[in-house]
């Protein structure tokens, strides 16, 4: 178990990342730096409060965010644990938006902007975009609607110096890609992507419009420019009652060779 006395770091009350954020980051970092296997406990509610001089509030929301990327996983009246990893599948997605993905089967797609800012960026977003930690990105949340149905909450990361200005750009009804290549000269030419399941914690259920518990389809993706340096990263919670993945497969003539996969 991780004792709350093995935690070394605080909680950066100059820092303008949410206290939740960072409280997610160190634990993170904890779990990794004792390397916690599954199933292994970590401290409990009331502990990180008094540790961090934080609110139930803040902790709730840490672990709630950490359950939902599968990083650890909660009991009713047992506690927190390491979560089972999930077995990663060999994906290779074309390098389509969702808004393209919509509008070729003849639907419509809509956003709804939730939060789209210049911040600084934390760890794993620096490293998902090889960028120092606080350099600045731009956050871009969207609650997602196809033919006015909830759909898709996504998060998306993209360094600052790409498009300098897309924090004062519209993006309720227009393709990000389509943007990025027409106003910034930005290309997306490849780019990897990954897809597990995951239930939703109570904000995620009211966002989409389904019970608390219910099945997501949750998609992570890191795209790659031209210049071969990563431009955008964004994680997605997919509705599992209304999306799926196409996959076609096509055996390889080397033996040994992993497979092929396409996901459209």
């Amino acid at each position: 178990m991780l004792s709350s006395h093995d935690m070394q770091a605080g909680i950066d009350r100059s820092s303008p990342l949410p206290f939740y954020h960072q409280l997610k980051q160190l634990l993170l970092a904890d779990i990794e730096r004792k390397r916690l296997q599954p199933g292994d406990r970590l401290p409990g509610d009331h502990s990180l409060c008094a540790t961090y001089e934080i609110s139930r509030t803040v902790v709730r929301q840490a672990l709630a965010d950490l359950e939902t990327e599968g990083v650890v996983e909660r009991i009713k009246g047992r506690g927190t644990f390491v979560a089972q990893p999930k077995t990663a599948e060999g994906l290779v997605q074309s390098l389509t938006g969702l808004y393209e993905d919509v509008a070729a089967r003849g639907s419509h797609l809509r956003s709804k902007v939730l939060r789209l800012e210049v911040v600084p960026a934390d760890d794993k977003v620096a490293t998902d975009l090889q960028l120092s930690p606080g350099e600045p990105v731009i956050v871009l949340e969207r609650l997602r609607f196809v033919d006015d149905e909830p759909w898709v909450l996504a998060v998306t990361y993209l360094p600052h110096s790409v498009a300098p200005d897309l924090d004062s750009a519209d993006l309720a009804d227009q393709s990000l890609y389509a943007l990025l290549e027409r106003k910034y000269g930005v290309r997306l030419v490849r780019g990897r992507r990954s897809v597990e399941a995951a239930v939703a914690n109570a904000g995620l259920a009211r966002s989409l419009g389904i019970s608390r518990g219910a099945p997501v389809l949750v998609l992570t993706s890191i795209s790659v420019g031209e210049d071969g340096r990563p431009v955008e990263a964004f994680v997605a919670y997919h509705r599992g009652d209304r999306s799926r993945f196409e996959v076609e497969l096509s055996r390889s003539q080397a033996p040994g060779a992993p497979p092929l996969m396409h996901v459209t």
